[in-house]
């Protein structure tokens, strides 16, 4: 064969080559158009700006192909019913945080956030390589649901109080918002728990219908303007040491899209894992120094606060535990890998007290 020849067909047969690649991600890629309604507002930072921004890394990313509408809390459906609205199929997709529906799915709590449980990096760690993705499934796609965590935040603040509870018996009678396991085990201490969504919080604890509410991020409760309301802050967040926020995505809409959109919405909302504990690290020390400065009174639980707590939500897991198989199955294997956790969790890092330890 003529040596020109050899080099035509080499050409043509390179350029087939990339037609074929350069076609198979368009053929391969789903074009969507979905309203995305949220449970948070896209301001609250870390909480509500998650979803946006991986609706716009998708949109960037897929060309166009990808086009996510964030809708903000009430624009589409009740804020507090994304959950069941997906599963219904009347949505293809929303964001809330998983806890909200506990009430018929117990082990969504746990999920949520788990009272004196794992903190966001564990959590991912738990999620992507000690079986909490596959329980994931195993719990939400029964009920037509596949859910991608796509968000995880730093502890929240533990509650702000229109007045100082420095005992537990403090506690006793208080009206108190809280969602997820954590309202249960505050009830165990005499406490009148209701679940009130963020926007109407404000206006609950000025009017007096609330003594008190837990929500959030210090960043969160400051835009939300709990400071000018509650004189007392208390801290640790130890009903919530992470906060997970989840991509609800209808499971037939699911199963229906092609391999590589769906490695698109994983990769997405791994990234946004990175982005949303980052943004939260990044701004809470600030946000506490600037409560101070107005005369907030940050407090800190007492160990002996902290005990009770603890031995509470021991009762409160046990008992849930026994109720519902799945919340038992998911939060004895959280429980394992915090304990395999633990030897390096303990000596693998500085205490968080080094510097005051050693006069600093």
């Amino acid at each position: 064969m003529p040596k020109m020849t050899t080099k035509l067909l080499g050409t043509a047969a390179i350029a087939g080559v990339m037609a074929v690649t350069t076609a198979v991600p368009a053929d391969a890629l789903d074009r969507i158009r979905w309203q995305v309604p949220m449970s948070f507002a896209s301001t609250l930072t870390a909480l509500g700006d998650a979803m946006p921004w991986v609706a716009d890394q998708l949109r960037a990313a897929s060309d166009g192909a990808i086009d996510l509408r964030v809708a903000e809390p009430g624009a589409v459906v009740p804020a507090l019913s994304i959950f069941e609205n997906v599963s219904d199929g009347n949505i293809d997709a929303g964001y809330s945080w998983m806890g909200y529906e506990w009430g018929t799915v117990p082990a969504a709590a746990l999920f949520g956030a788990t009272p004196f449980g794992l903190e966001s990096v564990e959590f991912l760690a738990w999620m992507t390589h000690h079986g909490g993705q596959e329980l994931l499934e195993e719990t939400f796609h029964p009920l037509n649901v596949h859910p991608i965590l796509c968000g995880t935040i730093s502890p929240e603040t533990a509650g702000w109080f229109r007045n100082e509870v420095p005992t537990v018996e403090d506690l006793q009678g208080l009206r108190f918002r809280a969602a997820g396991v954590g309202g249960e085990i505050f009830q165990e201490f005499g406490m009148s728990v209701t679940l009130l969504p963020g926007g109407e919080l404000y206006q609950a604890l000025e009017t007096g219908t609330l003594d008190a509410t837990e929500f959030s991020l210090p960043t969160v409760d400051e835009q939300l303007g709990f400071y000018q309301v509650a004189d007392y802050l208390y801290l640790p967040g130890w009903h919530q040491p992470s906060t997970n926020q989840y991509l609800y995505i209808n499971l037939d809409v699911w199963n229906g899209l092609e391999a590589q959109t769906q490695a698109m919405f994983n990769m997405a909302c791994m990234a946004a894992n990175a982005y949303a504990i980052a943004r939260a690290e990044a701004l809470q020390g600030a946000v506490i120094t600037r409560f101070e400065e107005r005369g907030t009174n940050v407090r800190t639980y007492s160990d002996e606060q902290i005990a009770a707590f603890y031995d509470a939500a021991q009762v409160v897991m046990a008992r849930n535990s026994e109720r519902d198989e799945m919340f038992g199955k998911v939060y004895a294997s959280m429980m394992e890998f915090q304990q395999e956790l633990r030897p390096w969790k303990e000596m693998g890092y500085l205490p968080r007290d080094w510097q005051t330890r050693i006069g600093e």
